[in-house]
């Protein structure tokens, strides 16, 4: 059989009324793609059947096929083990009955030994394409549901990260008397799976189960099936976005408010007030019908009276008026509209094809629409804050985009909080034109931009987003949260955007293959973007844990362990130079617990020595900083029940742990530069000045802290995960 005879039985199998090719049909297919198949004669009549079996030798296999059946087994068409030619005939006249007139033919094959099965196979996912399977097969696949999923095409970065996942991973070593698997056979039924998927789009789903790994290691497909659908093409992406353009939103030199607002709390008002309320530089108009001043400044009654062009329109009248905008924002040479306005797409059908229907219209006047149903931009660079969130995080390098405006308004005020460096945001809303693939792309090739962080409830081309997040990883880490993760949520996801979301596993399976690091929780995505814009990527994954109190240090370490992170044990080397630091009692063992001893050059002294082990690729200190709100707590209850203690000397006591804090945070920053080695770390206590990042002039990077060690430890696991990606993609 050669291709071109395949592509013709596929055709005209798909001219029948069975979508399903028979289980040799398909065999000899794969075995064309180099995957191991069992040897097998098809027999047609009770003679040649039995004349199979003796060429073949007792104990044999015997199969019912026909292209109406897909599920031999559950019909009662799979004998095993037959050992003579009774038992074969009894086989044949019970299948007869079983299954009527539904075999065509009979497959004799030999019996093949094996503890250990596993399945391969490939369904189409209606967002992301060809999806490659492999997991624990045979009688175990439905019950424990040990698979993995990758996108095709494969490389071989991808067929060896399948190899990590399956929980039941130990299989694939040597087992009870059985050599390890052959990885690179097994690697041949992937490749070949995904070299199928792309030569033949009509192969809908491919099911090899199970994979027998045999005594001697090697892999054999004992079953197939191939069920055929004729694939339609669909252009996922509607517009090809100008990412110049798209830019030049983020930097206007000039803004018109289309439905400029008198009244507070309307989104006219809100917006137009933010973005004066900062230092923007550009010209801004307002446009109402009414015409007047509105915050003192004049209101003009169209954006046609304007006496310049414009480059934003940032529009907030009702869904059913903004199509009527065009020409004259055509005419003003508007480059985007900012459109805040709700009413489309997640309320319906009828607001579909309103928003289908103004896409269309911007994009042939050669406007961009961000949105619609957004809560706004902002690029603190050019001090440029037009959105609801009313928070202005200092200028950096994350770029933030949200699906959900409540989501954008949390993250931007932790990050003006925390002191995170925000590059731009973009509430992305409805995604009418401007998608998530789209930002993605500008943020790419944004010099400014350091990581990518997306919250993100449903992707509209996820073979777009999969090729586009895997192009920007090789570059910069791409984080992201998604909702609608659950049923629930998806539901309810569905009815925020008005999009499909696409099966979360096959999602989570996209994001790891793309090198996306993946969070659940709203402060992880800024957690990683703190890490990411403030440290040096760690070289491995072994931590060394420097701690104030051994129980943190335990939790540490559990948590080390648990996101796959090494704590490895002190080389006696270290522990000699450890000695001569901290007191006898001390742990002499990672964690390095430096026992609550209040030299102040100690944590210094100690961190310093950590790094310097060639054992250790980052560290995470524990419990030194924080120490000051404890103290101005306890001087505080002091002051109030011992008269001789004066203020002056309490104040100078609390300025004295303030500065060594301040001493310490700079240290570390100066440890980091010095070593390259990521330094995390988690204060004891917080209060209202505490913040995640901490600065000094003339540095490249940051200190870091956060209030828990679990959150330390996701960060560290967040980086290492991208590291590890990005070698296996070098």
């Amino acid at each position: 059989m050669k291709l071109t005879d395949v592509q013709k039985r596929i055709k005209a199998q798909l001219n029948t009324c069975s979508n399903t090719m028979t289980e040799d049909e398909a065999k000899k297919i794969f075995a064309l793609f180099h995957i191991p198949v069992v040897e097998e004669k098809r027999a047609i009549d009770t003679n040649q059947v039995l004349k199979a079996c003796r060429s073949t030798g007792f104990p044999v296999v015997l199969k019912g096929i026909g292209e109406s059946i897909q599920h031999k087994t559950e019909k009662g068409l799979v004998r095993v083990g037959l050992n003579d030619e009774n038992q074969v005939l009894d086989a044949i006249k019970e299948m007869k009955l079983s299954a009527k007139d539904m075999i065509d033919a009979f497959l004799i094959q030999p019996v093949v030994s094996g503890k250990r099965e596993f399945l391969a196979g490939m369904f189409k996912d209606p967002q992301f394409g060809p999806v490659i399977v492999f997991g624990l097969g045979g009688i175990y696949t439905e019950a424990l549901k040990d698979i993995v999923f990758k996108i095709a095409p494969l490389n071989d970065a991808d067929m060896e990260d399948m190899f990590k996942q399956i929980s039941s991973k130990k299989f694939l070593n040597a087992f009870r008397g059985e050599k390890a698997v052959q990885k690179t056979e097994l690697k041949k039924i992937f490749k070949g799976l995904s070299d199928i998927t792309q030569i033949f789009p009509d192969i809908n789903e491919i099911d090899i189960n199970p994979v027998m790994i045999q005594p001697d290691g090697y892999p054999v497909a004992v079953d197939g099936l191939i069920v055929l659908k004729k694939t339609i093409k669909q252009k996922n992406k509607t517009y090809d976005i100008d990412l110049t353009k798209l830019t030049a939103c983020y930097y206007p030199k000039s803004i018109a408010f289309i439905g400029a607002s008198a009244t507070y709390g309307k989104w006219g008002h809100m917006l137009l007030t933010n973005t004066l309320s900062r230092d923007y530089k550009g010209k801004v108009y307002l446009v109402n019908p009414r015409g007047g001043t509105i915050t003192g400044r004049k209101v003009y009654k169209s954006v046609t009276h304007i006496e310049e062009d414009v480059e934003l329109a940032v529009v907030t009248i009702p869904a059913n008026r903004v199509i009527g905008l065009i020409p004259d924002l055509k005419k003003k040479h508007v480059k985007g509209i900012l459109l805040i306005t709700s009413g489309f797409r997640e309320i319906g059908k009828e607001g579909a094809k309103l928003e289908e229907d103004l896409a269309k219209a911007a994009y042939e006047a050669g406007i961009l629409i961000l949105g619609p149903n957004t809560m706004g931009i902002c690029n603190p660079h050019i001090n440029f804050f037009c959105n609801a969130a009313h928070a202005y995080p200092i200028p950096g390098s994350t770029a933030l985009v949200c699906q959900s405006g409540n989501m954008g308004t949390q993250l931007l005020a932790f990050a003006e909080q925390q002191d995170i460096g925000i590059r731009a945001f973009s509430g992305s809303g409805n995604e009418a034109m401007v998608t998530i693939e789209d930002y993605m792309e500008v943020f790419e090739i944004d010099d400014l931009t350091r990581t990518v962080v997306l919250y993100i409830e449903s992707i509209k081309d996820g073979s777009r987003f999969f090729k586009s997040a895997a192009r920007v990883s090789r570059q910069k880490p791409v984080v992201v949260l998604k909702g609608g993760r659950t049923s629930m949520g998806e539901k309810a996801a569905a009815s925020h955007t008005g999009a499909m979301a696409s099966n979360t596993k096959v999602f989570d399976a996209a994001c790891r293959q793309s090198g996306i690091i993946q969070v659940s929780q709203p402060m992880e995505l800024l957690d990683l973007s703190a890490v990411f814009s403030s440290l040096p990527l760690p070289k491995g994954n072994r931590v060394a844990i420097m701690t104030l109190g051994g129980g943190w240090g335990v939790i540490t370490t559990d948590l080390c362990a648990e996101h796959g992170l090494t704590v490895p044990k002190l080389s006696q080397d270290i522990i000699e130079r450890l000695n001569k630091i901290l007191p006898p009692f001390w742990s002499h063992g990672n964690p390095v617990d430096i026992v609550g001893e209040n030299d102040p050059h100690i944590p210094k002294t100690c961190m310093e020595e950590l790094l310097k082990w060639d054992g250790c690729d980052a560290v995470i200190h524990l419990g030194i900083h924080g120490k000051r709100v404890l103290v101005n707590n306890m001087i505080e209850s002091v002051l109030k029940t011992d008269p001789s203690i004066e203020k002056a000397t309490a104040q100078g006591f609390k300025d004295l742990i303030l500065q060594f804090e301040e001493d310490y945070t700079q240290y570390v920053i100066k440890l980091t530069q010095k070593y390259e080695k990521p330094i995390l770390g988690v204060s004891l206590l917080t209060d209202e000045i505490s913040r995640t990042l901490y600065r000094l002039d003339g540095y490249e990077y940051k200190s870091v802290f956060f209030p828990s060690p679990e959150r330390a430890v996701k960060a560290l696991w967040g980086m290492c995960r991208y590291n590890d990606w990005r070698k296996s993609h070098s």
